[in-house]
C-alpha cells in the first residue's frame, strides 16, 4: 500500500505540470547569469562590472510588491494564472532577443535596462507558476513536486549555460541569444494546455489581496518564529548563491573555452541533477522535509568545495567535470528542500502573495549580496573566494533545530491552517 502511494505521488498529471514548469522558470534566470555574464566577458568587460550586473536580479526580490495584483486581477484571457503566465512568458521572450542588439561601446546601462525587463517578466511568471503548484499540489505531492520542479529549474541552465556557449563559437550573439530565446515556447505551449485551477479563495478587494495575505502569515506562525524563518530563508542558500554567481566567468578565467563549458557542463550536469532530482523527492517523500533540509544542507555546502578544488587545480577538464557534476547534485538538493520548504508554509488560499514574499528572501542573497562577489574574486582570488562561500553557508544551518527540528514527526512538520 505505502508502494503504491508512492507511485501515485510520483506519476500522475501534476508532475508534468512541474517537469515543464520548472524549466521554463529556470531558463530566463540562467540567461541572466550564464549566458550574458559569459557574453560580456568575451566582449571585454571586467569581473567588476560582471559582478555588479547580479544587481538585475533585484526584482526577483520585489516581486512580492506586484504578486498581490496578479492573486487579485484576472485577465480576460485564459483565467487568473494561466493569463499572466502568458504575458510574462511573452515578455521573457522579446527582451531577450533585443539584449545582444545593445551597444557594449558606448553604455552598459542599456544592457542592463534589457536584463532588468527580463528579469522582471520572468520574476512575474514566477509569481504564477508558484501559485499554480502550489494550488494543484496535494501536501503529499509537495515534497516530490517541487523537487522536480527545482531540479528541471536547474535544468534549464543546460540551454544557456552549454547550448547556448558552444553556439557561441560558431554563430554570432544576436543568433545565439535568439535561439536560446526560442525555448521559451516550451513555457507558452505548456499555459496553453494546462488547466485553470479551481480558485476557492480569490481575493474580492486589495485589502483582502494584500493586508490580509500578509498578517495570516504573521499571525498564524507568530511574529517571532515567522522572523526567524525569513532569516533562514535568506541564508540557506547564501553560501552557493554566492559560489555560483560568476561561474561562467569563473571557468573562463580558467583557461576552458566556451564549447569545453557547454559540453562538460552538458554531460556532468544531466544525470547528477536526475539523480538529485528522484533522490531528493522520495526522501522528502520517505524522510520529510524538515530531514531533508539538515542532509542536503550539509551536502550543499560540501559541493561548494568542489568550486576551490578546481580553482586550486586550474585548467583541468576531469575537475572540471566534477565541480559541475557535485554542484549540479549537493546545491540542487539543497535548493529542493528549501523551495519545499517554503511552499509547506504558505497558506493556499494566498498562494501568489505568500509565495512571492517567501521566495523573495530566498532570492535576495543571489540578487544583492552578490554584486559584491567581483570585488571579493579581485580582492582574495577565486580559491579563497570559494572558502568564503562556504564559511557562508554555516550560519542558516544553526537556524534549523528552531524552525525545522529534526525530530518532528512527518505527519506533524508544519502545516498551514485552513489549508
Amino acid at each position: 500500500m505505502e508502494y503504491q502511494s508512492l507511485i501515485k505521488a510520483m506519476l500522475n498529471r501534476r508532475m508534468v505540470y512541474c517537469l515543464f514548469g520548472g524549466f521554463v522558470s529556470g531558463l530566463p534566470y540562467y540567461i541572466l547569469v550564464q549566458l550574458v555574464p559569459a557574453w560580456l566577458r568575451t566582449e571585454g568587460v571586467g569581473l567588476k562590472e560582471i559582478g555588479l550586473f547580479t544587481l538585475i536580479g533585484l526584482p526577483y526580490t520585489w516581486k512580492f510588491f506586484w504578486a498581490p495584483l496578479m492573486d487579485r486581477f484576472e485577465l480576460p484571457f485564459l483565467g487568473l494564472r494561466r493569463g499572466w503566465m502568458l504575458i510574462s512568458q511573452i515578455g521573457v521572450l522579446i527582451f531577450v532577443c533585443l539584449i545582444p542588439f545593445a551597444n557594449l561601446e558606448s553604455s552598459l546601462w542599456m544592457v542592463a535596462s534589457l536584463a532588468v525587463a527580463v528579469a522582471f517578466f520572468s520574476a512575474s511568471q514566477d509569481i504564477v507558476l508558484d501559485a499554480y503548484r502550489r494550488e494543484v499540489l496535494p501536501e503529499e505531492e509537495l515534497g516530490f513536486g517541487t523537487s522536480v520542479f527545482v531540479n528541471t529549474w536547474r535544468t534549464a541552465g543546460f540551454i544557456p549555460g552549454a547550448l547556448s556557449l558552444i553556439l557561441a563559437d560558431h554563430f554570432d550573439w544576436g543568433t545565439v541569444f535568439f535561439i536560446t530565446a526560442l525555448f521559451m515556447f516550451v513555457g507558452i505551449i505548456l499555459t496553453l494546455f494546462i488547466s485553470e485551477p479551481e480558485h476557492k479563495h480569490k481575493p474580492h478587494n486589495m485589502k483582502e489581496a494584500v493586508i490580509d495575505a500578509y498578517s495570516e502569515f504573521f499571525t498564524r506562525v507568530g511574529i517571532k518564529h515567522a522572523c526567524l524563518m525569513l532569516l533562514f530563508i535568506f541564508l540557506y542558500k547564501l553560501g552557493d548563491n554566492l559560489a555560483t554567481a560568476l561561474s561562467s566567468p569563473f571557468y573562463i578565467d580558467l583557461g576552458f573555452s566556451l564549447t569545453e563549458i557547454g559540453v562538460i557542463a552538458k554531460n556532468a550536469g544531466f544525470w547528477p541533477m536526475l539523480a538529485g532530482s528522484l533522490i531528493g523527492g522520495i526522501a522528502m517523500i520517505k524522510i520529510g522535509i524538515n530531514k531533508a533540509l539538515w542532509i542536503f544542507g550539509v551536502v550543499q555546502i560540501i559541493s561548494i568545495l568542489g568550486f576551490a578544488a578546481l580553482a586550486h587545480v586550474g585548467n583541468n577538464i576531469w575537475m572540471l567535470g566534477f565541480a559541475i557534476a557535485f554542484e549540479y547534485l549537493g546545491v540542487g538538493l539543497g535548493a529542493a528542500a528549501m523551495v519545499a520548504f517554503i511552499a509547506r508554509s504558505t497558506n493556499p488560499k494566498h498562494a501568489a502573495t505568500q509565495m512571492a514574499l517567501l521566495t523573495a528572501f530566498a532570492v535576495l542573497p543571489r540578487s544583492a549580496a552578490n554584486a559584491s562577489t567581483g570585488f571579493i574574486v579581485e580582492a582574495l582570488g577565486w580559491e579563497t573566494f570559494f572558502y568564503v562561500c562556504t564559511l557562508a553557508a554555516m550560519p542558516g544551518m544553526l537556524l534549523l533545530p528552531i524552525v525545522a527540528p529534526w525530530n518532528a514527526p512527518i505527519n506533524k512538520e508544519y502545516i498551514p491552517q485552513d489549508a
